[in-house]
């Protein structure tokens, strides 16, 4: 059977999150995006911990779970969380996020029971804790050796493994001797497989894409996620592919662009400045307007630790496919700056309608049928990203990246912000 997964998301109890986001929203919404498998998030916060025991019942022999008021959703659940910890290494102060799976609820409780030693888990769903990242993953793996820890969104510029302002070079300085837990990384919306792939110190690391997201709606669940072949879906069939980086039973990722993140590009929002890796260094990585230091994004990161050239891709290595979201794309089209409004849900229901879920739309529709139901430009749009051939203008320092349907790239718009680049400056 096919499984999609999004194994990182948030509750309403995180910080920034939609107060709607419980499990009725994510039942709700989840298969209209195309999942079968998503994370509960959060485990760790003891309100949601609550709801969670309260609206959850485990399926038999899987270590998953499905809502208690939808017991016959396609959707499971299964148990997890992110945490925040913080500690010095080499009189450097450290902020690295992780993602912990659990196989049941019994186990997520104990986890939380260790790591409140550490913080006040009742203030955020993603909790910040005074530990440092190999305490984490031995506090983890003593409660059960079927527990796993996934360092969260690599390459962000903060809060990250590879983070550039608090983050490390090697994933062996950051975990130390608890290194050999650790099977896979998350590349995060800002990074794809391709521009991981330049680093062979990961190459014995799966790598996983999850959303990440705030809210159930279907531009923010999703967005990113991983495709599974299993027999039989259950907590131990999935992490044991992803420990093994079975690339027959893990088939590939879902990415967005990377281009899309919040932090592609090197850049300076209150400036309004975005620049390229290349172009960053020239100004010496300070903005050219105020002369503060630029928030350096994940390619010029990326290309900094790189040991290999754009393109290089490892033997044996599980495959993504770049997708943007749908509702995004009909926005983009319609020419309207948030993909929620009344005129894009009445054309998204209108495909999903006749094609069940947005990855069917996204992946296998054809352009002839949508063509019959709704405007043929959004058709061909769906197929031209579909493909690779549309462009999204970089993110950067916070701003979303944004698909953009004109071939110009001067003095473009990133929602309410002119976004500029280094020909302005010379």
């Amino acid at each position: 059977m096919r499984v999609i997964a999004d194994l990182h998301i948030h509750s309403k109890y995180s910080r920034a999150t939609s107060k709607r986001m419980d499990i009725a929203e994510i039942t709700r919404f989840a298969p209209i995006k195309g999942l079968n498998l998503v994370g509960t998030g959060d485990f760790t916060h003891p309100k949601w911990s609550e709801e969670l025991n309260e609206e959850l019942i485990e399926v038999p022999d899987t270590s998953l779970y499905r809502s208690t008021r939808n017991p016959d959703s396609s959707v499971h659940f299964m148990v997890t969380a992110e945490v925040s910890t913080v500690f010095t290494f080499e009189n450097a102060v450290r902020k690295i996020h992780h993602v912990i799976l659990a196989p049941t609820l019994e186990t997520a409780a104990q986890i939380s029971e260790r790591l409140a030693q550490y913080g006040d888990l009742s203030t955020d769903g993603r909790p910040t804790l005074n530990m440092s990242a190999p305490q984490l993953v031995e506090e983890v793996m003593e409660v059960s050796d079927k527990d796993v820890v996934i360092p969260a969104h690599v390459w962000t510029p903060w809060f990250s493994l590879f983070g550039a302002f608090s983050g490390f070079d090697r994933i062996e300085d950051c975990y130390q001797d608890m290194t050999k837990h650790i099977a896979a990384l998350e590349t995060g919306l800002s990074s794809d497989p391709p521009m991981n792939w330049r680093l062979s110190a990961i190459d014995r690391f799966a790598l996983v894409s999850n959303s990440d997201c705030h809210s159930s709606w279907p531009w923010r669940i999703g967005r990113e996620a991983n495709v599974f072949e299993l027999e039989r879906l259950t907590y131990d069939e999935v992490v044991d592919l992803i420990r093994k980086k079975d690339t027959k039973r893990f088939r590939f990722t879902i990415e967005t662009d990377p281009a899309y993140g919040k932090y592609h590009w090197t850049g300076h929002r209150n400036c309004k400045v975005s620049l390229s890796p290349h172009e960053a260094m020239k100004f010496g990585n300070l903005c050219p307007i105020c002369r503060r230091k630029l928030t350096k994004g994940v390619e010029q990161r990326v290309e900094e630790l790189a040991d290999r050239p754009v393109g290089f891709r490892p033997k044996e290595t599980v495959g993504y496919l770049h997708l943007l979201p749908l509702s995004e794309i009909i926005s983009t089209v319609l020419g309207t700056t948030y993909p929620g409004t009344q005129k894009v849900w009445g054309i998204y229901n209108t495909l999903i309608s006749r094609f069940g879920d947005e990855y069917s739309v996204l992946i296998d529709a054809p352009m002839q049928e949508m063509s019959g139901i709704i405007d043929p430009k959004i058709s061909e749009v769906i197929i031209r990203a579909r493909k690779g051939k549309t462009r999204v203008i970089p993110g950067y320092d916070g701003v979303y990246g944004q698909l953009t349907l004109e071939e110009e790239r001067e003095k473009v718009t990133v929602g309410e912000i002119s976004q500029r680049n280094i020909s302005d400056f010379m």
